[in-house]
């Protein structure tokens, strides 16, 4: 009987936890919803009747996807998104799981030092830098699609770093020091038996920084402007006179750019939360 009452309990405590995430995934989805659903209207409808469907009055068509394409020249503005992130996206993979290896094994104070460096990283706001970080990046000619990627890079590694430190800590050394016996170079023993060891994480790093460099529109406009538009500057470009927007193409360009990287997102968020937690538990 009490069997009975405990699996009752558990299946409706199962129903309303399962409501309520239900109620939370709609809150979440509704806003990417109704950018879907303005983006076919026109403009003036968007404004008067924003959580309106289309109907024959307000219904455009395809006409604000191919205008707002058009107007934003968002398929150049794709390409150095693309560029951009991918290539960003392999260096800060790169360069922050060697250095997290190398001050995990090294346990020195110089080592100690430079992970701190890189938590502190973390906390320190963008809005502080980014004065000195525009004059540094025209002093240094990085104010182009290649040299970006290295302030990514340096804007990445503080996190990424810190992920790769605490999943490299429960790595087993014995595998490491077999390699070593083997004759293996510590390059060869990092490319050859670390980094595959480290898919999970990479995997996971790679994720959050590609949301977060495909989306990034202030340091994009700040340090590469408009000559290099990536898809979030070339969005604001729709802005016409005196700071009128036709929310119609805003509302299809910016449909376009969540796409891709919806589609990444479910076919990789699973190894995110598998990333993260497979550094937590020593097994």
């Amino acid at each position: 009987m009490n069997t009975g009452q405990e699996r009752r309990r558990t299946k409706k405590g199962n129903l309303i936890m399962g409501l309520v995430l239900c109620a939370v995934s709609i809150l979440f989805l509704f806003p990417i919803l109704l950018v879907l659903i303005n983006s076919f209207k026109f403009k003036l409808d968007v404004i008067n009747t924003p959580f309106a469907l289309p109907n024959t009055g307000s219904f455009a068509g395809l006409s604000n996807y191919t205008n707002g394409l058009t107007a934003t020249g968002f398929f150049r503005a794709a390409g150095f998104s693309i560029f951009i992130t991918v290539f960003s996206v392999v260096l800060i993979v790169l360069f922050s799981s060697m250095t997290a290896w190398f001050i995990t094994r090294c346990r020195n104070i110089l080592c100690k030092v430079l992970y701190f460096v890189f938590t502190f990283a973390m906390i320190v706001p963008f809005q502080m830098v980014m004065f000195p970080l525009t004059l540094v990046a025209n002093l240094l000619h990085l104010d182009n699609p290649v040299g970006i990627l290295f302030i990514y890079l340096g804007f990445g590694a503080g996190t990424s770093v810190f992920l790769y430190s605490g999943f490299i800590k429960f790595l087993p050394v014995a595998v490491e020091e077999a390699a070593v016996i083997d004759g293996c170079s510590p390059v060869r023993t990092f490319f050859s038996v670390v980094l595959p060891m480290l898919t999970p994480i990479s995997i996971t790093v790679a994720i959050l920084n590609t949301m977060w460099i495909w989306n990034d529109y202030l340091l994009p406009n700040l340090i590469i402007g408009s000559e290099y538009r990536t898809i979030p500057v070339a969005v604001q470009y729709l802005r016409g006179g005196y700071g009128s927007i036709d929310m119609g193409y805003m509302m299809a360009v910016i449909t376009m750019a969540l796409i891709p990287i919806i589609i990444f997102y479910f076919i990789c968020q699973k190894y995110i939360i598998r990333g993260v937690t497979s550094g937590s538990v020593k097994g």
